[in-house]
């Protein structure tokens, strides 16, 4: 699914664990500082712990142990996640790590170090009649606006529904992750769709609530968003990055939030194809 072209150079990020790694803007290495901001929705990618209210998740774990590999300490903040993106344009975040895909209409500024698999998959509450992707067609459907789900639930739509003469999706907009599940449960709409790396969480949260429809319909990459004219910065994370992987602290921060089968063999740079 992704060019050979897109892929950053593997022997350069096999040597970044023995050769000392690119240098930090100066701006970064003279506050000591990294400034990230988050949409705290997404567990389990970013999200507040109900029991202790701390910000905590698997993009969290990742940026706190990349900054510590940098020699600075992270400065977090809370956004919308339509805000993401703006953040990162104005500078008030340095790079973005928040559960945001790599797609092709968001590198006309920014580039994508793709750094987990994910794809948008259906679902519905524990005895809804649907077993099959295609018993959807003609229901309403939630997800995220602001993501690239209602395209691709589009997309699928056409491809699957109206292409056998059943009735299209009826897409429904939602805020975020839990108002689109608050939706589902408040009877609103038939189904949802949210990532693949989502769900384990949600389901075990609210144990017997909810059940997958089926595979992912797509493929794609999370990625860490950084500004087309940031090089400097991103290739000094991309190489720890990339020796996280290769000494296994990667692996074991997705292993903890049960995600290890969405790790990728390597950073790669804009791979996803959408």
């Amino acid at each position: 699914m992704t060019r050979p072209s897109l892929f950053l150079g593997l022997a350069a990020f096999a040597a970044a664990a023995s050769v000392r790694a690119g240098e930090l803007p100066a701006e970064i290495k003279q506050t000591g500082a990294l400034k990230l901001t988050v949409n705290s929705t997404y567990a389990p990618m970013e999200y507040r712990d109900p029991k202790t209210n701390e910000l905590v998740g698997l993009d969290i774990d990742l940026a706190n142990e990349l900054a510590k590999r940098l020699g600075v300490k992270i400065v977090w903040s809370e956004t919308p996640f339509a805000e993401l993106i703006p953040s990162l344009q104005t500078k008030r975040a340095d790079f973005i790590i928040s559960g945001i895909s790599d797609r092709n209409s968001r590198r006309e500024t920014a580039d994508f170090i793709d750094y987990l698999t994910t794809g948008p998959q259906f679902f519905v509450l524990d005895g809804h009649e649907a077993m099959a992707a295609a018993d959807l067609c003609g229901k309403k459907v939630g997800t995220t606006r602001s993501t690239s789900f209602p395209v691709e639930i589009e997309k699928w739509s056409k491809q699957n529904c109206e292409a056998a003469g059943k009735a299209a999706i009826q897409y429904v907009p939602g805020e975020n992750s839990i108002d689109v599940r608050n939706q589902l449960k408040q009877g609103r709409i038939d189904a949802a769709v949210q990532g693949s790396e989502t769900l384990p969480y949600a389901q075990q949260q609210e144990a017997g609530k909810y059940r997958v429809v089926g595979e992912p319909f797509a493929i794609g990459y999370q990625g860490i968003m950084f500004r087309k004219d940031d090089a400097a910065l991103r290739e000094v994370v991309t190489e720890h990055l990339a020796a996280m992987i290769a000494d296994g602290s990667y692996k074991k921060i997705l292993d903890k939030f049960g995600l290890g089968a969405n790790a990728v063999a390597k950073p790669m740079m804009n791979a996803a194809p959408q």
